[in-house]
């Protein structure tokens, strides 16, 4: 079985500008299916930031604000922790913990976001290691 985590992760990237709010990020997040967002900050110095479900449930639910007045900035992740492709997924599982977040971007060394790697694509990692190597139709 591959270890690594380009072999795992998800290359579907999406983003969102800083200054919309948290409503327009809501609903890019249900009709693509994710629940991460990387929020650009500055593209030419390759800074950026995230937005998770988890930051909407505890900074805007929890909190009684509203998604429709509330900036992404404001919620917002940033510095952003990130994996490098060639990292091994033991090593991005024990980041994540560490870090006690459910989505890493994975970057390239020229800086540029290649990837999503997230908590829940671990439950098929964690599937194939049950299996072993030779299950490889997992994926």
């Amino acid at each position: 079985m591959q270890d690594l985590v380009k072999d795992w992760m998800i290359d579907l990237v999406i983003y969102i500008d800083q200054e919309r709010n948290v409503l327009d990020a809501l609903s890019i997040m249900r009709r693509r299916y994710v629940n991460s967002l990387i929020v650009k900050i500055n593209e030419e110095e390759k800074q950026y930031g995230i937005i998770t479900s988890i930051d909407i449930c505890d900074k805007i639910v929890a909190r009684g604000k509203s998604p429709a007045t509330t900036k992404v900035q404001e919620i917002m992740t940033t510095p952003l922790i990130s994996v490098s492709p060639d990292q091994t997924i033991y090593e991005c599982a024990r980041t994540m913990s560490d870090s006690h977040i459910h989505q890493l971007p994975v970057i390239a060394e020229d800086g540029t976001i290649i990837g999503i790697i997230s908590a829940s694509d671990f439950l098929v990692v964690a599937e194939a290691l049950g299996h072993g190597d030779g299950d490889r139709l997992l994926r």
